[in-house]
């Protein structure tokens, strides 16, 4: 029996789906350029396949997170330009040059080890507009334009921030941050800028500069919650159906026995669990489509399964063997993530390694 045969769960990623995402959010930059972010492992999509798709539809600037997923990606990909964002560590300093790795400088500390260390490499400078995580804050900016010395003879590629409110256009904090961005970097060499992630992208051409750095959008999450989702869906989660029995009050389901039966229903178990990044949270809230229908899942979510109710689908639809849609056409990832009280990124990144995986289309 082949693997996609005993597969309990199967993970298909649509690769010409990514490939239309990228094309979609390039064209609306113009003429701004587009960077695609490719961290966590193109965010549990699979840094190989991904990488090499988005290379074929022209892109040449890729971010990452730490040198090491950057040292991956260069193994993949010669000719491109790799951005890290975590920046160089002490002692990080000459990998970055082994590998031609351009890493994103946070703090003045870097800066100096860089200049000492690397000091023909490319360098890009993170700034802090407002997150208050990575990066320069403005008082440190300010002490880089008063003593240009820190930076001399350092190759700086680009200035970035990073926007904390984007997937809220309304929100005052995108007015505010562009603001500072713009007072801050006009103080610095002048050199390409970067302020908007994916949904930075739909707050308009004032917030594109130079290029953009997209990766959730990339992969089919809604860049703005509060409008239709324009880019293409990249994946479809199923689960196999294991077993099916009928329960009656009193009886419970699961672990906890949070889960009471009210009366004669039809319970169905999958073989998908938090073991595969089936969020505990979707307990006794999530839901899932066996066909059209939508039916609840009931129950806590254990480590490799979970019980979904079934009464209302006819039981020839119910043979052990049937797949369940978890995400697909039907129940999209924001979707799932909206129940399990969390947002697309983490469904993404959490998806587990024992799905049976399919790539279709370009670069499969």
């Amino acid at each position: 029996m082949p693997p996609s045969d005993r597969a309990h769960a199967r993970l298909t990623i649509d690769l010409d789906a990514i490939a239309t995402n990228y094309r979609l959010l390039g064209k609306r930059l113009e003429p701004a350029g587009l960077h695609a972010v490719v961290k966590a492992d193109a965010y549990g999509l699979g840094l190989e396949p991904v990488a090499r798709t988005l290379r074929g539809q022209g892109c040449r600037h890729f971010f990452v997170a730490t040198l090491d997923e950057g040292i991956a990606l260069r193994a993949l990909l010669s000719d491109v330009e790799i951005g890290v964002f975590n920046g160089a560590l002490a002692g990080e300093e000459t990998a970055f040059a082994a590998h031609r790795l351009t890493p994103c400088l946070n703090d003045l500390g870097q800066i100096e080890r860089f200049r000492a260390l690397a000091p023909s490499a490319p360098a890009g400078l993170q700034i802090d507009t407002g997150m208050a995580r990575l990066g320069l804050p403005p008082q440190e900016v300010e002490r880089l334009a008063a003593e240009p010395q820190r930076l001399a003879g350092l190759s700086l590629s680009f200035l970035f921030s990073h926007l904390a409110c984007a997937d809220t256009p309304p929100h005052p904090k995108n007015a505010e941050q562009l603001r500072l961005f713009r007072t801050l970097t006009q103080q610095l060499p002048a050199t390409q800028r970067s302020l908007a992630n994916s949904s930075g992208i739909f707050l308009g051409p004032e917030y594109h500069f130079d290029f953009a750095r997209a990766g959730a959008a990339i992969y089919g999450v809604n860049p703005q919650a509060s409008h239709p989702n324009p880019m293409a869906q990249v994946l479809h989660l199923k689960g196999r159906i294991l077993q099916v029995r009928d329960v009656d009050s009193p009886q419970t389901v699961g672990y906890g026995a949070t889960y009471r039966a009210s009366g004669v229903s039809r319970i169905a178990t999958v073989a998908v669990g938090y073991a595969d990044g089936y969020l505990r949270t979707l307990g006794n809230r999530g839901s899932c489509f066996v066909g059209d229908r939508q039916v609840p899942v009931i129950g806590r979510i254990s480590m490799d399964l979970i019980t979904i109710d079934v009464t209302e689908i006819p039981p020839q639809q119910l043979t052990p063997d049937t797949f369940v849609e978890l995400v697909g056409p039907n129940h999209s990832v924001d979707a799932l993530a909206a129940e399990a009280g969390t947002i697309g990124y983490e469904i993404l990144t959490s998806l587990g390694h024992r799905y049976h995986r399919n790539y279709i289309g370009k670069g499969s």
